[in-house]
């Protein structure tokens, strides 16, 4: 464990300073290629997910959105696909969690910290009624199947040409859950790795590490993809099989990227007004709080690792590593760090590799606060989002295929 720490501290260290001296622009490899992500690509694939619902665990949409998410990956040139499979035991179900209105000061945010501010109920609908479409909700009509089941996550892979050993994991969740059509929860993450995935597969791009994209399932029911991963390929880092073939099914990690829901940074929710500019109060006469309808021209990418994990001082290099690269190569939004990641699939990685989060917002502080109204509800639709909340999730996009392409050695071949 102490190599890899040293292995991933000098890589991040490496990286950090290779973004503040990249040569200019028209010669840059990262330039060239982050340039050919595109807002209407990007959106076309979020589109493409919500095809089958909200692509709940155990499924037959989600088993369709698999079989899907598997063939484009092919299509894009990342030919050598698997299917990581494990069996899935059913957690105790969830239940709505409802915040007090407003707050300052008080109770820890999950993962750590203060939530402060005006806060709006948060919770997971469980109810397929709730959804107005009728053929979404046709199409979200199969119940979670109860108890054991056999589940599979999809991956592939770009084989380092100079360190195929080595690796950087870039991984999304494409399981949902709300009877919407999950296109932010988790649609923006998955179409982010798969951008990503068709770009580092070009004919004329090389990378000296390997890159890894995976597509997570069960997140939603408390991160077991990621779990059954890491319990079954940890042991198997850096092992070359067979002996003197090249060939490394499972290169050692040195960090792991998270993507989850990408979208929707409206900001803190701001009291609620009825048709006379006066404040809606609920049952208790307490004023409900709601989040503002447009992106923020202040919206940011939060990069978030978690401060208590055995590599945090790793973690928190990747996670800067990140932040430089945006403000290299990001188009309209920053980047944000943090140190409270949490309920997220890189949560399992975070005490054997350098590990991080990019989401909308910070998980614990703001999104359980309820700033994003959509969160696990019939309204994560893709006609919920405008091309600003569109163009929040390509500068996470930029900002990680960036990070990445230095992180593991980008050429491209003219």
């Amino acid at each position: 464990m102490v190599l890899k720490s040293r292995l991933a501290a000098l890589v991040f260290v490496t990286v950090a300073a290779a973004v503040q001296a990249q040569p200019p622009a028209q010669a840059d490899p990262v330039a060239k290629l982050v340039d050919q992500l595109s807002l209407e690509r990007y959106k076309a694939t979020i589109q493409g997910l919500t095809r089958f619902g909200d692509r709940r665990q155990g499924t037959a949409r989600n088993r369709a959105a698999l079989d899907w998410i598997e063939a484009q990956l092919q299509q894009y040139g990342c030919t050598n696909t698997e299917r990581l499979r494990y069996e899935f035991t059913e957690p105790a179900r969830r239940n709505p969690v409802q915040l007090q209105p407003r707050r300052a000061g008080g109770p820890a945010a999950q993962g750590g910290g203060t939530l402060f501010g005006n806060r709006a109920a948060i919770g997971v609908n469980t109810d397929p009624l709730a959804q107005p479409d009728e053929k979404l909700r046709a199409l979200n009509a199969e119940p979670t199947p109860l108890g054991t089941g056999p589940r599979e996550s999809v991956y592939c892979t770009k084989v380092g040409s100079n360190r195929p050993d080595e690796m950087i994991i870039v991984s999304a969740h494409m399981d949902g859950i709300g009877f919407g059509e999950a296109a932010n929860d988790d649609g923006s993450g998955t179409a982010l790795v798969m951008e990503l995935a068709r770009l580092f597969s070009q004919p004329g791009v090389s990378t000296e590490r390997s890159v890894r994209f995976i597509l997570w399932n069960n997140e939603e029911t408390g991160l077991n993809g990621a779990y059954a991963y890491v319990a079954q390929r940890k042991d198997l880092q850096g092992i070359e099989s067979p002996p003197g073939s090249g060939r490394y099914p499972e290169p050692r990690w040195l960090g792991i990227i998270q993507h989850d829901m990408l979208l929707f940074d409206h900001g803190m929710p701001q009291p609620k007004l009825d048709a006379n500019g006066k404040p809606v109060l609920d049952a208790r006469g307490q004023p409900v709080y709601a989040a503002p309808k447009e992106q923020r021209a202040e919206a940011d990418v939060n990069i978030e690792f978690q401060v208590n994990s055995k590599f945090a001082d790793a973690s928190a290099r990747l996670a800067w590593a990140l932040r430089a690269a945006n403000e290299k190569y990001a188009t309209d939004y920053p980047a944000a760090v943090g140190n409270r990641m949490t309920n997220t699939d890189s949560t399992p990685f975070m005490d054997l590799a350098p590990a991080v989060s990019v989401r909308e917002n910070e998980r614990g502080m703001q999104i359980g606060a309820g700033w994003n109204p959509h969160w696990h509800q019939p309204t994560d639709l893709f006609s919920s989002y405008s091309d600003k909340d569109f163009l929040l999730g390509l500068n996470a996009a930029q900002t990680t295929l960036a990070a990445v392409s230095q992180l593991v050695g980008l050429s491209i071949k003219p």
